[in-house]
């Protein structure tokens, strides 16, 4: 088939918006907190309605993708997700705000189902590897922006700024919520989305056996697996590390250091996602040279002794230690991802949306962290991630997949052999 370079690139952009709307919690977490006056624990059930999203909607988004295709499924998916921004940004209450995240969760996870077999497609098999680290790029990309998007908008309100957006956006959103705001941006972003796919011509996708999400009798089957239950778990941590980081981050430098979670605060996630994508830069290259799992346990390690110098140093350390986070994370998920479908040798499409569930992880830490944190404090609640990053550590010990990643020196032994 020939390439489609278009429907690439809405792929591409696609991943761009998916990132731009999930992580913008982080930032946001401390005008949420106080606009509501939530407890720790009330806060963290925001990411826990987007997260939990994940886990109910993987597989049967599966299952609808294959009944009814990539373009109604994409379609319907930031319909949904725009109508949850409309929503909140209309009836700005606690109780909306968590039925809106559930809903553009529900409307991220149908994305993330649909896009990668169409990526496949549309680029070309042999391209495919290539294509999906443009789009991770692309999807580290909207995490370094959407903090700074946020910071600038708030600024300028509350600076009365004259530009027409910003005195626009002013008028819609009651005046101690100005955060709010950005999810007039999100629905607006989310319908232009939506007229993109809608007037685009979209290749046939036959789904590979690998790609298929497989019946419940197959997935039912997984479930009593051991090892599909290990790396669901792996997943599961990795997520619940990645958000238990990146969305109390703000919230803790303001309260323990009293930065401005509106420019430093927010500056320290948008680094924290840029570091990560240089860590994914990084990961492709230390990959081919050494073995997967010691580069799980070694960067888990690093991930251990920065997290604790970085709740309990100065605040120089929290500063620039917490959005090192980013990097000595940044190989997990591709990582623990590619260790799990290497380990069994056939359903990797049902197994696939079952580690895909495993990003409800993101919602169920962040309760616990927040009720720890109103227990104990939040630097004590955000060390349980230190639990988490235990367990991924433990994987580059029990992980035995049925194919190691090719190395430089793996493919000198096979040709001297």
């Amino acid at each position: 088939m020939k390439r489609n370079y278009f429907i690439v690139g809405l792929v591409v952009l696609t991943f761009f918006v998916i990132s731009f709307l999930t992580n913008i919690l982080g930032p946001l977490g401390p005008a949420i907190k106080e606009g509501f006056n939530l407890s720790n624990t009330m806060a963290g059930f925001l990411p826990f309605a987007f997260f939990i999203a994940y886990g109910v909607m993987s597989i049967p988004a599966g299952l609808l993708v294959e009944k009814y295709k990539e373009k109604k499924i994409m379609a319907a998916a930031f319909i949904l997700a725009a109508a949850g921004a409309f929503l909140f940004a209309i009836i700005p209450t606690f109780l909306i705000y968590m039925f809106s995240l559930f809903m553009i969760g529900t409307g991220m996870a149908m994305l993330q189902v649909a896009i990668n077999p169409l990526l496949r497609v549309a680029g070309g098999e042999s391209n495919f590897a290539f294509n999906s680290v443009i789009a991770q790029l692309f999807f580290g990309g909207a995490s370094y922006a959407a903090p700074l998007l946020y910071s600038y908008i708030v600024v300028n309100m509350k600076a009365g700024s004259d530009d027409f957006i910003i005195s626009t956006l002013k008028n819609l959103v009651p005046a101690d919520l100005t955060w709010i705001s950005l999810y007039w941006v999100f629905a607006l972003i989310c319908l232009l989305m939506v007229a993109i796919i809608v007037l685009s011509n979209f290749p046939s996708v036959e789904l590979k056996e690998d790609e298929k999400i497989g019946s419940w009798a197959v997935n039912k089957e997984l479930f009593k697996n051991r090892t599909v239950i290990a790396f669901f778990f792996g997943i599961f941590a990795y997520v619940g590390t990645e958000q238990g980081i990146s969305y109390w981050m703000s919230l803790f430098l303001k309260q323990y250091h009293g930065f401005d979670p509106e420019t430093t605060g927010a500056s320290a996630v948008s680094y924290f996602w840029l570091l990560m994508l240089a860590g994914c830069l990084l990961g492709l290259v230390i990959l081919k040279i050494w073995d997967s799992r010691k580069i799980l346990i070694g960067f888990s390690s690093a991930s251990i002794v920065v997290l604790f110098l970085a709740l309990f140093g100065n605040s120089d350390m929290a500063l620039y230690g917490l959005p090192t986070l980013g990097l000595t994370i940044s190989i997990m998920w591709s990582v623990i991802f590619s260790l799990a479908l290497n380990s069994l040798d056939k359903h990797h499409g049902a197994f696939s949306g079952i580690l895909c569930s495993g990003i409800m992880g993101g919602a169920i830490v962040q309760i616990i962290v927040g009720a720890i944190g109103d227990l104990l404090g939040l630097r004590f609640g955000i060390l349980f991630v230190t639990v988490t990053l235990v367990y991924i550590l433990s994987i580059g010990f029990w992980a035995k997949p049925l194919i190691n990643n090719e190395t430089i020196f793996s493919k000198i032994e096979e040709d001297k052999i």
